[in-house]
């Protein structure tokens, strides 16, 4: 008798799932779940207290958790002095899910607007020193009309 096929992307987990090292993941796992209703599905704690391995499930997507680990290599933002990386959340409600992120510890560092490319669109910082960028999808728009309002904002000087 043959064991049944293992699937090679396990159910519930998507081809691309977010690692954060974070200086206290269970604080993390707390905020992750104030800020963005999170579901903890997993913890692995090592005989020193510190988390190894975790695992948090936002909407449709798995984030996971690891505690720094200097004498491995495993640093935090807040160690590395900021990170280049930033995390998106596509949400229902983008305005909410800041004002709950925001009341559960993080910072706004991009005000929520109406973008050039379709979304309602803001920016986080959280606690831990992990970026977000949080959308919620206001308007189908075409590659042209989106290069278009990319070339209005930047003629008024806008970031780019």
């Amino acid at each position: 008798m043959t064991a049944p096929k293992v699937k090679p992307i396990p159910d519930g987990m998507h081809a691309l799932t977010p690692h954060l090292v974070c200086a206290g993941a269970a604080d993390a796992i707390e905020f992750y779940k104030r800020a963005f209703n999170a579901v903890e599905e997993m913890r692995m704690p090592t005989p020193d207290g510190r988390l190894m391995h975790a695992a948090v499930r936002i909407g449709d997507s798995m984030l996971m958790l690891v505690d720094e680990f200097p004498e491995m290599g495993g640093h935090s933002p807040k160690a590395l002095k900021g990170s280049p990386v930033t995390i998106h959340l596509s949400v229902v409600d983008v305005d909410a899910t800041v004002a709950q992120a925001v009341a559960a510890g993080a910072t706004v560092t991009m005000p929520v607007d109406d973008t050039f490319w379709g979304d309602r669109y803001g920016q986080l910082t959280d606690p831990f020193g992990h970026h977000w960028s949080v959308a919620t999808h206001i308007r189908d728009m075409t590659p042209e009309e989106i290069m278009k309002g990319m070339s209005e904002m930047t003629a008024k000087g806008g970031p780019c």
